[in-house]
């Protein structure tokens, strides 16, 4: 564990802030936790709303076994303590969209346990959270108040839809911590398949808890800053409650635990209300749900089931196909990429004919530089890349036996993003196939010589870093289409 530097500043010295972050992220399935209710995102408002879920006299909830499912799961990838037995509790409050005016959640006995997430930060350095619990509960509607002068509408659509509230325990002691624990969370659940991790449609967002301490001394009082749906606000909101708290309590003041709400367009948080206890929510267990046991057999499954995670998978690439660390870091940091990556290496190594560990790092190269600049530019991800993984391998593999220069496989590259056309059809209607035809490359680089003598007077008087030069204007004569391993040859045949 690498330990935090990060430091506020204050009049009275030096003060260290306090993290823990409580996500709530949307499990992946068709159907609500406790009804058959869609969960397609998008729709209109009201129209996914079951009996169950608008609290109708004597509905009855019925777990969702694919819900419990992925919770396991997801708890298993952090290598945390499964709970075999585990309970549902029902958390009393009113708000106009929970129809029910209770949240069945779990608060006694949580479905997984303690957990760890490693987490990697600038320079190289890493660190562990931990993570309390995750259990599992019903995320409430959605008010809008703002869409009449006099009347809040309500769409009870996400009423019922399962969460995962994953608590981490206050490790984190800076903002870049808590982005970084963010970002390696939702690449997990990614790669689990237990939720897809986009934050801009509410499937994962963020309990932010901040207290701020003199280094060393017991925990202050925290705020929690509700509901933060991107990684840049979370750190934002930490870095501007942690000062907020600094002034205060500099200032004579004292912080109120309370809930508090982070405006992004202002960059700052306010107070919502004073935030409750857990004895104020008057939990009791739910009667009209059983004890949730869980069977050896279905606990094998779903440990059977779990991919190859980001950090095995990083390790796998630079210990057996040799990829740097920055390399492997960047193509394991999600799931999409990641694979996009191993079907671009099996297409390039079939094309090839060699062995995935041979073309691996011209594979790796290619796509975090060309293909990763290609798509920032025309503001893509990679699961909209104009470019399959066979076009990618395929282009490689033409490089590989030297039919394309390295130039030449760019311009082919930009026809592929503008038309979509296979590599090897582009080269050959558009006439774009390397040559190594010694005759031809002799007689530019004659002419080029002839064309610079004074270049080529200053190279024989012994200024050897103008044998770039004439190999640039050679490849720039035959419009980049010269083999340059046979350029090099003929010219330093020349030139001696």
């Amino acid at each position: 564990m690498v330990v935090s530097t990060y430091r506020i500043q204050g009049a009275t010295g030096e003060w260290e802030v306090v993290i823990g972050l409580e996500v709530h992220a949307q499990v992946t399935s068709n159907a609500k936790l406790f009804s058959g209710a869609s969960t397609e995102f998008g729709a209109e408002p009201n129209t996914q709303v079951s009996l169950v879920d608008a609290a109708m006299p004597g509905m009855l909830p019925v777990l969702n076994e694919e819900c419990v499912r992925q919770a396991v799961r997801t708890g298993m990838a952090i290598n945390a303590r499964i709970n075999a037995w585990s309970r549902f509790d029902r958390k009393n409050y009113f708000y106009a969209d929970l129809p029910q005016g209770y949240q069945i959640s779990q608060l006694y006995h949580p479905i997984v346990g303690e957990g760890a997430i490693e987490v990697e930060l600038e320079g190289g350095a890493t660190k562990t959270i931990g993570v309390e619990r995750i259990h599992i509960e019903q995320d409430a509607g959605k008010l809008m108040h703002d869409q009449h002068p006099s009347f809040s509408y309500v769409d009870l659509n996400r009423c019922g839809v399962a969460l995962m509230e994953i608590v981490s325990k206050p490790d984190m002691r800076s903002p870049e911590e808590a982005g970084a624990y963010v970002r390696k969370l939702r690449s997990i659940l990614r790669y689990v398949g237990s939720c897809d991790g986009n934050m801009e449609q509410g499937s994962m967002r963020a309990d932010v808890n901040v207290s701020v301490r003199k280094p060393g001394e017991a925990f202050g009082t925290r705020t929690e800053t509700k509901n933060v749906n991107s990684v840049r606000f979370i750190m934002a909101a930490i870095e501007y409650e942690a000062n907020r708290q600094v002034d205060v309590i500099e200032g004579g003041g004292e912080i109120v635990q309370e809930t508090r709400l982070f405006d992004p367009d202002k960059g700052e948080t306010r107070s919502l209300r004073s935030k409750e206890d857990a004895h104020d929510y008057r939990y009791f267990p739910d009667p009209d749900l059983l004890p949730l046991e869980l069977s050896p057999e279905f606990l094998e499954e779903c440990r059977q089931s779990l991919p190859e995670l980001p950090d095995a998978k990083r390790r796998r690439y630079e210990e057996h196909l040799g990829l740097s660390a920055y390399n492997a870091g960047v193509l394991t940091a999600e799931a999409d990429t990641a694979r996009w990556f191993e079907a671009l290496l099996a297409e390039a190594a079939l094309k090839e004919g060699r062995p995935q560990e041979e073309v691996a790092k011209a594979a790796s190269n290619w796509l975090i530089s060309d293909l990763f600049g290609a798509l920032n530019r025309l503001g893509k991800d990679i699961a909209e890349s104009p470019v399959t993984p066979a076009q990618g391998g395929e282009l490689l593999a033409l490089v590989a036996d030297g039919t394309l220069s390295g130039t030449l496989a760019k311009q082919v590259f930009e026809i592929m993003l503008e038309t979509g056309q296979d590599p090897g059809k582009i080269v050959e209607e558009r006439g774009l196939k390397q040559t190594s035809d010694t005759g031809a490359i002799e007689a530019v680089i004659a002419k080029v010589l002839a064309d610079n003598p004074g270049q080529l007077e200053q190279y024989r008087g012994g200024k050897e870093a103008l044998f770039g030069f004439f190999v640039g204007q050679t490849m720039k004569a035959m419009a980049g289409k010269a083999n340059p391993k046979v350029v090099n040859e003929l010219l330093k045949k020349a030139l001696g």
